[in-house]
C-alpha cells in the first residue's frame, strides 16, 4: 500500500502520526523533540575559507602559463613583462575571488527567510517561543502578517490565505482550507492544506500542526540543492582553457625547433636560447585575461544603463553563447498586475481597449458593481492597496468613469457577506436614495448563474440563456483568462440578517469579468528578436496551464497547437524520455524547484547554453546551476539575487535580450583581441622560425621580440574591447556550445596572416641584405611592428571592411595605434634609444620603403573580407 503523503491525510489521521493533539505538545516532550530531531533551522554546508577561495583562483591553466611566462621573463632580464603579466594575473584573482565570495551569501539570504519567532500551543495555553525551538507535533497559531516557521498540515482556517510567491512564483495569495486533498502527486502551490515554512500570512487567520522542520521542511530542501548544486563553467572559461592548453603545448613544440635549427646552423647556444625564451614569452598572449576583464568590466558598466546588474562578471559574455532563455512568467513576460482584459455584457463582448464610459443600464450597473463590492482602499499618496483581483476591477471601474469614492456617496455600504471557499462568491449590501437597497454579488460563473433568475439587458431584464453564457465564459477561460461573474438583486427594505441562502438568491445576473496578468508589449518583441537570433525561448511558471498557454501564445513562444507539460506529467516522464523531448517543449506549468533543475540538466546535457529567470527561493537552485541566472531586481528575493550571476532591474524580458546583444558584442571582440594577437605572435614566430631555411640569419633579436609584444599587445589590443556592435548581430544565430574559440576560419587566417606577415618581413630583410642595407634588422622589426597596426585596423570586424564601419568609429584604437607608431619611431630615431634597442636611423627611403611593406597585411585582410561578403553564405 502507498504511503500517504502530509495532504492526502485527514486531521485526524496528521495528529495520530505526528503524536500529538488539538491542545499541542507537553513543554517535556518538546525538548526530547527537540534532542530528537534538532533546532528548526537551515544547516549551512562547509565553506571554504577566504585564503583558499583566493588560492583557487590561481588553478586555471592560462594563469599557469602566464605565470611560467612571468618566471622566464624574469630569468632573462625583461623585469617590465614580469611586473606587468604579475599585475594581471593578481587582478583576475582579485576579481574572482570578490566573486565567488559573493556567491557564497545565497545561503545566509536564504536562512534571513526564517521567522525569528512563533506562536504555539504547549499544554493547551498559546506560548511565543523562538522558531528555532519548534519541532514536529507542535501546533502552530497562524495570523496575518506571520512568517510560517515550519511546515505546516492545517487543522483550522478562517479565511486563511498565505502568500507562496517566494516558493512557488504564484503571483496571488493562495487561500487555504483543511480538507484533505486526494490526487497523489500534487505541485507545492496547489496543496491548499499546507502551510509551508518561509511563507507569509497575508489574510485570516489558522491554525496548522508541524509536519517537518529545519532542512526537511520545503526550504530546507532548496537549501540542500542550493548547496550540492555546482555552477557550471561559462563557454568563455571553458575556450580559453582549452586555447590555453593547445598553445603552450604549440609553443614549447616550436622553440624547440627553433633552438635545435639554431644550433644546428651555428648560432651561438646562448643567443638561440634567448632567442627561443624571448619568443615563448611572445607566443604568449600575456594582455588576454586583462583584454577579456576590461571587456567585462566596461560591458557590465554599460549595461548597468540598460537595468541590468552584472553580479559575475563572465556572466557578460556568457549571454550571447545563449541558445534557450528559460523564463519564468509573472512579472517577466507579463506585468506582474492584473487587469480587466474583456467583459461579457449585454449579450456581447467588450476588450479593455474599447472601454468607455458606459452608456446602457448593463454597462452601467457592471462598472458600479466593480466599484462598489470591492475592498480595495488608497493611502495618502493615492496608492491603490487590496486584493490583486479587486485591484482589476476597481482600476477597470475607474477607467470609464465609475469612481468608488463617488458612488459611495449615493451607495453606502451597510453590510457584507466575505468571500469564502465553500459558497466562491462575496456580497456586498448598500443603500439607495430611495431608502431601499441592493446588493451586488460576485464570485464563480456556475455559483452566480445557478442563483440568477433573470439577466440584465439594454431592453430590460429577460430570461437567461445560460448555454451561452457557460459558452463565452468557457471561450474567455482558455483564452487564459480568470474569469468572476456579477449579479445583484434590488431590495424594498434591506434584509436585517445576512444569511447568504437569502441574500444571495434571486439575483439578476449583470455579465461576466475576465482578469489577467497581461504580456508586457515589448515582450512580444523581445520573442521574435530571440528567434531571429536563434535563441529559443521557454517558459515555465508555477501558473495553471491554460493561463500559460494562453500568454505563450499571445507573444508567440508557442502556436495553437504548441505542447504545455505539467509538473505532474514531468514527474511521471522517466528522465530518459523526457531528455528527448527536453529541446522541443517551449511551456512547463506548475512546476516544482526540483523540476526547473531537472529541465536546465535535461537541455544542458543536450549541449545547450540555458539562461533562467527567477525572483523566488524555489528559482535559486536552478539559477545557479544554469549557465546564467537571472535574478528579478524588483520582485525577486534576496536569495535568488544571491545564487544568480545578473539581476533585471525593471523584472523585464526585453532587457535580457539588449544583455544577449552586448554579450556578443564582448565575445565578438575578445575574439577580435585573439585573432589580432595571435596573427602578430604567429608573425614573430614565423620570421624566426622560416629564416633559417630561407639561409637568413635570425632577423630579430630577444629585445626586438620582446618590445613588439609589449609595444602592439598593449594598448591596440585594449582598444578593441570598446568595438561597437555590428548591424547584423542579433541576426546571427548562437555560437555552437561545443565550439572552438578558432571556428569559423579564425584558425586558418591566424595561420595565413601570421605567414604573410612573418613573409612580408623576411622579404624586407632579404631585401634589405641585397641591397647592401646594413641595418636591415632595424628595417625587419619595423616592419613587423607596423604590419601588426595595419592587422589591428583590418579585424575590427570577420566581414565588414573598416571603410564601411568607419576608419575613426573607434577612437581609443587610432590613438592606440599612433602612439604605438610613435613609440617605435622613438627607438628608431631617438640616439640614447638606438643602443638599447639595437637599431640604426633609417633613411626617408627605407622609411617609406618600410611603411609600403607595412601595410601589405592590411590590404590582403581587407580584400579576404571582401571574398567572405561576396560568399556570405558560404562558410569559408
Amino acid at each position: 500500500m502507498v504511503k500517504k503523503l502530509w495532504y492526502q491525510k485527514e486531521v485526524k489521521e496528521v495528529l495520530e502520526d505526528v503524536r500529538s493533539s488539538l491542545q499541542g505538545l507537553s513543554f517535556e516532550e518538546s525538548k526530547i523533540r527537540l534532542d530528537k530531531y534538532g533546532p528548526n533551522e537551515l544547516k549551512e554546508s562547509k565553506k571554504r575559507t577566504p585564503f583558499i577561495m583566493f588560492l583557487d583562483q590561481f588553478k586555471d591553466f592560462m594563469i599557469i602559463v602566464l605565470m611560467v611566462a612571468a618566471v622566464i621573463s624574469g630569468i632573462i632580464g625583461d623585469v617590465t613583462d614580469t611586473i606587468a603579466i604579475v599585475v594581471i594575473v593578481v587582478l583576475n584573482a582579485v576579481i574572482g575571488f570578490v566573486q565567488e565570495y559573493r556567491a557564497e551569501k545565497a545561503m545566509e539570504a536564504l536562512k534571513m527567510m526564517a521567522a525569528p519567532s512563533a506562536s504555539v500551543l504547549r499544554n493547551g495555553d498559546q506560548s511565543l517561543i523562538p522558531a528555532r525551538e519548534i519541532v514536529p507535533g507542535d501546533i502552530v497559531v497562524l495570523e496575518a502578517g506571520m512568517v510560517v516557521p515550519a511546515d505546516l498540515r492545517l487543522l483550522e482556517s478562517v479565511q486563511l490565505k498565505v502568500e507562496e510567491a517566494a516558493l512557488t512564483g504564484e503571483s496571488v495569495p493562495v487561500e487555504k482550507t483543511t480538507s484533505p486533498l486526494h490526487k497523489e502527486m500534487i505541485p507545492i502551490g496547489d496543496r491548499r492544506n499546507m502551510a509551508y515554512k518561509g511563507t507569509i500570512v497575508s489574510y485570516g487567520r489558522g491554525k496548522g500542526v508541524v509536519v517537518a522542520t529545519g532542512m526537511e521542511t520545503e526550504l530546507g530542501k532548496i537549501a540542500t540543492m542550493l548547496q550540492t548544486e555546482k555552477e557550471v563553467k561559462t563557454p568563455l572559461q571553458k575556450r580559453l582553457a582549452r586555447f590555453g592548453q593547445r598553445l603552450a603545448i604549440a609553443v614549447i613544440a616550436l622553440c624547440a625547433i627553433v633552438f635545435v635549427i639554431g644550433i644546428m646552423r651555428g648560432v651561438s647556444p646562448i643567443l638561440m636560447l634567448l632567442t627561443s625564451i624571448s619568443l615563448a614569452v611572445a607566443a604568449i598572449p600575456e594582455a588576454l585575461p586583462a583584454v577579456v576583464t576590461i571587456s567585462l568590466a566596461l560591458g557590465a558598466r554599460k549595461m548597468v544603463r540598460q537595468n541590468v546588474l552584472i553580479r559575475k562578471l563572465p556572466a557578460v559574455e556568457t549571454l550571447g553563447s545563449v541558445t534557450y532563455i528559460c523564463t519564468d512568467k509573472t512579472g517577466t513576460l507579463t506585468l506582474n498586475k492584473m487587469s480587466v482584459e474583456e467583459l461579457y455584457v449585454d449579450g456581447s463582448m467588450v476588450r479593455s481597449s474599447e472601454f468607455a464610459a458606459p452608456s446602457t443600464a448593463p454597462h452601467t450597473t457592471l462598472f458600479k458593481a466593480m466599484a462598489l463590492s470591492n475592498d480595495v482602499t488608497t493611502d495618502a499618496d493615492g496608492k491603490v492597496i487590496g486584493d490583486p483581483t479587486e485591484v482589476a476591477l476597481y482600476q477597470a471601474s475607474e477607467k470609464v468613469g465609475s469612481k468608488k469614492d463617488d458612488l459611495e456617496k449615493d451607495n453606502k455600504r451597510i453590510s457584507e457577506i466575505p468571500f469564502d471557499s465553500d459558497r466562491k462568491c462575496m456580497t456586498t449590501v448598500h443603500t439607495d436614495r430611495n431608502g431601499g437597497g441592493h446588493s451586488f454579488t460576485k464570485g464563480g460563473v456556475e455559483i452566480i448563474l445557478a442563483s440568477s433568475v433573470n439577466i440584465m439587458t439594454s431592453e430590460g431584464t429577460k430570461d437567461i440563456n445560460r448555454e451561452e453564457i457557460i459558452r463565452e465564459s468557457e471561450r474567455m477561460a482558455a483564452d487564459g483568462l480568470r474569469v468572476l461573474a456579477v449579479g445583484m438583486r434590488k431590495w424594498n427594505s434591506v434584509p436585517e440578517k445576512m444569511i447568504s441562502e437569502e441574500v444571495e438568491s434571486g439575483l439578476t445576473f449583470l455579465g461576466l469579468v475576465g482578469i489577467m496578468d497581461p504580456p508586457r508589449e515589448e515582450a512580444m518583441e523581445a520573442v521574435s528578436l530571440c528567434k531571429s537570433a536563434g535563441i529559443k525561448p521557454v517558459m515555465i511558471t508555477g501558473d495553471h496551464p491554460v493561463t500559460a498557454r494562453a500568454i505563450a501564445r499571445r507573444l508567440g513562444i508557442i502556436e495553437d497547437s504548441g505542447e504545455v507539460i505539467t509538473g505532474t506529467y514531468l514527474e511521471s516522464l522517466p528522465m530518459e524520455e523526457f531528455g528527448r523531448k527536453a529541446e522541443k517543449i517551449r511551456v512547463y506549468a506548475r512546476v516544482a524547484p526540483e523540476q526547473k533543475l531537472k529541465i536546465i540538466k535535461a537541455i544542458q546535457d543536450k549541449g545547450q547554453f540555458v539562461a533562467m529567470t527567477g525572483d523566488g527561493v524555489n528559482d535559486a537552485p536552478a539559477l545557479k546551476r544554469a549557465d546564467i541566472g537571472i535574478a528579478m531586481g524588483i520582485t525577486g528575493t534576496d536569495v535568488s539575487k544571491e545564487a544568480s550571476h545578473m539581476i533585471l532591474l525593471d523584472d523585464n524580458f526585453a532587457t535580457i535580450v539588449k544583455a544577449v546583444k552586448e554579450g556578443r558584442r564582448i565575445f565578438d571582440n575578445i575574439r577580435s583581441f585573439i585573432t589580432y594577437t595571435m596573427t602578430s605572435n604567429a608573425g614573430e614566430i614565423w620570421s624566426i622560425f622560416l629564416a633559417p631555411f630561407l639561409g637568413l640569419p635570425i632577423p630579430l633579436l630577444p629585445i626586438h621580440i620582446l618590445w613588439v609584444n609589449l609595444l602592439t599587445d598593449g594598448l591596440p589590443g585594449l582598444a578593441l574591447s570598446v568595438e561597437k556592435a555590428h548591424k547584423d548581430i542579433m541576426k546571427r544565430p548562437p555560437r555552437q556550445p561545443n565550439e572552438s574559440i578558432f571556428a569559423h576560419g579564425l584558425g586558418t587566417r591566424i595561420i595565413w596572416v601570421g605567414l604573410l606577415m612573418g613573409g612580408v618581413t623576411l622579404f624586407t630583410q632579404a631585401w634589405a641584405i641585397k641591397t647592401g642595407i646594413t641595418h636591415w634588422r632595424t628595417m625587419a622589426f619595423t616592419v613587423l611592428c607596423l604590419s601588426q597596426m595595419g592587422n589591428v585596423l583590418a579585424i575590427r570586424s570577420e566581414r565588414e571592411s573598416v571603410f564601411s564601419l568607419g576608419l575613426f568609429s573607434n577612437k581609443p584604437l587610432i590613438m592606440a595605434v599612433l602612439l604605438t607608431f610613435a613609440l617605435q619611431m622613438a627607438t628608431i630615431y631617438v640616439p640614447f634609444l638606438q643602443p638599447i634597442f639595437k637599431t640604426n636611423a633609417l633613411t626617408f627611403g627605407e622609411l617609406l620603403f618600410a611603411l609600403a611593406m607595412s601595410s601589405v597585411v592590411f590590404i590582403a585582410v581587407e580584400i579576404e573580407k571582401y571574398f567572405r561578403r561576396i560568399f556570405r553564405g558560404r562558410n569559408i
